[in-house]
């Protein structure tokens, strides 16, 4: 896949309609900067954060969500604290009060992915690259038949990366239309052979842009959106920090 320069904010930045940025960052941090992420979210958050059973799953949610607030408190100049979150029926999150900015989100194994748009859908997922998972059966049960014959096709030292490429790429799929497992996994096809271009055969194929991109070694990540912005710009959210991210540019 392409290389990426991933790039560290350096003012205020606006989204326009006809690009993507695509952030990155890191769940993994101190028992400090959890409890001030826990400060900016809602009652409904602080209580799903809750019933997570395992402290890395809680700890995980509440940075994930806190840093989501971060991010559009600084694209929409507020207060982290005043973000209203509406779901929708599969589990797909939106602003309630500015439906114009569009977001996705994935976390794999500590790292976070982000996606931001104007007035576009948009699905991103990440997944950390992980052999024991890459199984005939899990590729018959959630690949389609064409997906399936072309992993067959390849070399068993490729397989391992093209089953995440397909991976991911589905996932982006399913979340852009925001309709979740309600989406028969093999009811559309994407490519998956590592080094060649990346494409989507559905029968709305041509309302998106895809993108596939290695956000970090050993991950596989995609990213889907609606119809086809010029540019993608992928941002590194610098560790532990806030300030520089919101309320600096408030």
């Amino acid at each position: 896949m392409r290389a990426l320069e991933w790039s560290a904010p350096d003012g205020p930045l606006e989204l326009t309609g006809n690009d993507i940025h695509v952030w990155r960052g890191c769940l993994n941090t101190e028992a400090a900067e959890i409890g001030r992420y826990f400060e900016l979210l809602s009652e409904d958050e602080t209580a799903r954060a809750a019933r997570f059973v395992f402290p890395r799953d809680r700890s995980h949610f509440i940075v994930g969500r806190g840093l989501l607030r971060e991010l559009l408190g600084m694209y929409l100049r507020c207060t982290p604290e005043k973000l209203r979150f509406k779901t929708g029926q599969f589990g797909k999150l939106s602003l309630a009060d500015h439906p114009e900015v569009r977001f996705n989100l994935s976390h794999s194994y500590g790292l976070v992915l982000y996606a931001f748009a104007l007035e576009r859908e948009l699905g991103i997922d990440a997944e950390k690259i992980r052999a024991e998972f890459a199984t005939e059966e899990i590729a018959e049960r959630y690949f389609s038949l064409v997906e399936q014959r072309e992993l067959r096709a390849l070399p068993m030292e490729l397989r391992t990366e093209a089953f995440f490429l397909c991976w991911t790429r589905k996932e982006a799929y399913a979340k852009a239309h925001g309709d979740g497992l309600q989406i028969a996994l093999d009811s559309f096809d994407v490519s998956l052979t590592p080094g060649k271009p990346e494409t989507l055969r559905s029968n709305d194929s041509e309302r998106w842009s895809l993108r596939s991109f290695t956000p970090a070694p050993g991950y596989a990540a995609a990213v889907l959106a609606e119809s086809h912005p010029k540019s993608i710009r992928f941002l590194e959210i610098p560790p532990r920090s806030r300030p520089e991210l919101s309320a600096k540019h408030l």
